[in-house]
């Protein structure tokens, strides 16, 4: 059954005026104690997993699950951090994510995403950027008709025809449903393409916590037109918990390695990325590929909102650890605690076991 929204396609797709807070999102009474008690009742949102989707039959659901973000838990460098409340995408019965799941396939196949709504107490709808679909697939409410309400689930139909990497998230009330993180990444794999020795994904994204903190009762005024970012994060963690090898994301690379990193902003602002010691060459950008004359090495990239870019490079300098981070300065903060936020690391293995790694997943806050 499609879903519409039978009480009035502009009164429920996001064209009316949003309220503060949606009252089952809303954490009776207000104040931070009240707010940290609703973060530690939630599940925690992980990092985000790869669904390779070919294998279960190019089908896949979408749940939204109310979750709290542990974006840096621990007490140093500027910590702790964390989001007390999101809306977190759950793949099928894994576990719920921001971003959501990377969902994967292969050019020329046809995805069924289904949006479960049946336990939700808001509605959603999922928006696929890059690919070419039908009108009724686009996942824009007030443009489709569609809207999946509470208790409703849909299917969307969703070829992959244009292969590269795109972003994906909830289309209703989205200047929220995003801030909230409801945002994820779709690969189509173009036919005979060839994975990098070293392949990964990384979100950015910029956060204005209050609506988050709004969201959990805490007693904060969120106006979406007076945006004040105040957390950065890669794969929804801040630095140090991005160098985590378990709960963040790590650039791992041996000597020699062909590396492709796949970077997609989320966010409002645009990210000038930037990897110290090595020069990598942009090679898609929003699903189109680069032609080969028209590339040149380069150590940053400013990626803007929405946009896609594949960079592909050598892991051939001296092992060591080595930066990436976004190069405004203060996006690579934790509060006023510099270094944080919107950085992580480029690792050699072969020093995974020195003294100054140790330091690095002692402040991460790892064991072991």
């Amino acid at each position: 059954m499609k879903a519409t929204g039978t009480a009035g396609v502009f009164g429920l797709a996001g064209c009316a005026a949003p309220t503060n807070t949606d009252p089952s999102e809303t954490a009776e009474g207000t104040g931070t104690a009240t707010a940290a008690q609703q973060s530690a009742s939630l599940p925690q949102a992980a990092k985000p997993e790869v669904v390779d989707v070919t294998d279960q039959g190019n089908q896949v659901t979408l749940r939204a699950v109310t979750s709290s973000l542990p974006v840096h838990p621990g007490d140093a460098m500027g910590g702790p951090v964390e989001l007390p409340r999101v809306w977190a995408w759950q793949a099928d019965d894994r576990a719920p994510s921001v971003p959501g799941p990377i969902i994967r396939t292969t050019e020329g196949e046809d995805v069924e995403v289904t949006l479960d709504n049946t336990d939700a107490t808001m509605p959603h709808t999922v928006h696929f950027h890059g690919v070419r679909k039908t009108w009724e697939n686009d996942g824009v409410p007030t443009t489709t008709g569609i809207t999946v309400m509470p208790g409703e689930e849909h299917t969307y139909e969703i070829p992959a025809n244009v292969p590269g990497t795109h972003l994906y998230h909830c289309h209703y009330q989205t200047n929220r449903h995003v801030e909230m993180g409801m945002y994820g990444i779709l690969r189509v794999d173009p036919e005979g393409y060839e994975p990098a020795d070293r392949e990964y994904f990384l979100s950015v994204r910029d956060w204005d916590s209050r609506l988050p903190r709004q969201m959990a009762g805490e007693d904060v005024e969120y106006d979406p037109r007076n945006r004040r970012p105040d957390i950065f994060t890669i794969n929804g963690k801040s630095a140090p918990r991005t160098l985590h090898p378990e709960h963040g994301s790590p650039l791992i690379v041996s000597e020699g390695d062909d590396v492709r990193l796949h970077f997609v902003n989320a966010g409002y602002m645009s990210h000038p990325l930037h990897i110290h010691n090595h020069r990598f060459q942009v090679t898609a950008k929003d699903g189109g590929r680069i032609p080969e004359a028209a590339r040149h090495d380069q150590d940053i990239v400013n990626v803007a909102p929405a946009e896609r870019y594949a960079i592909d490079f050598t892991a051939d300098s001296d092992p060591g650890i080595y930066l990436m981070h976004c190069h405004k300065v203060n996006h690579v903060m934790n509060g006023n605690y510099y270094p944080g936020g919107m950085l992580t690391g480029l690792v050699y293995e072969s020093v995974m076991d020195s003294d100054i790694f140790a330091q690095l997943m002692e402040y991460a806050g790892y064991e072991g």
